[in-house]
């Protein structure tokens, strides 16, 4: 097993306080600005957002594909925290809120420790100092059913020549389309 990597990066300025990181053999580049708090431009993407978020949630993919997980969603809402502390700036609480959709109830308790995993193995949480604040949520996959009868006029209206009418009375399952129902 491999002990030490490397990742190597470019950036450049591209005016105020903008700029653009790329990686070799890495698309696309990533254009960037400070914060608008820092005097950036608005609607970027800034260094602080991607960290706040991009780690964990590779982190549990990776956990998740070794434990043999399956899940029909995952969605990470989170929010870090600045503090300027003696006249510096610096993370000092990342609030991380996972909701994992999974597509059995027996997975509901290994989906919450395999999310806790995660969030004690990230690096980048790992590797700076604060606090990183966990509330995960776990929950069962839903399926989705259209029902069998409908009125005769509604029924007459998808026969008359709608091109995008879906039969009626299938059960939509994931990972399937309108022209397999």
């Amino acid at each position: 097993m491999q002990v030490h990597h490397e990742y190597r990066v470019n950036a450049f300025g591209a005016g105020g306080r903008n700029g653009v990181v790329h990686a070799e053999g890495v698309l696309p580049c990533i254009s960037f600005s400070a914060p608008p708090e820092f005097l950036g431009e608005p609607g970027r993407w800034t260094p602080e957002r991607a960290a706040v978020a991009s780690c964990f949630v590779s982190t549990f993919s990776g956990i998740a594909e070794r434990a043999r997980l399956e899940f029909a969603s995952f969605n990470l809402d989170a929010e870090g925290m600045l503090d300027n502390e003696d006249g510096f700036w610096r993370f000092t609480e990342i609030k991380l809120r996972p909701v994992v959709t999974v597509l059995k109830e027996e997975d509901l308790d290994r989906a919450i420790r395999l999310l806790e995993k995660a969030e004690k193995s990230c690096l980048i949480a790992r590797s700076l100092q604060f606090k990183v604040v966990l509330f995960p949520a776990v929950k069962i996959e839903e399926e989705l059913t259209v029902p069998a009868r409908i009125s005769t006029e509604h029924t007459q209206r998808l026969q008359g020549g709608h091109r995008n009418a879906v039969q009626v009375g299938a059960a939509f399952q994931p990972g399937s389309s309108a022209s397999q129902l």
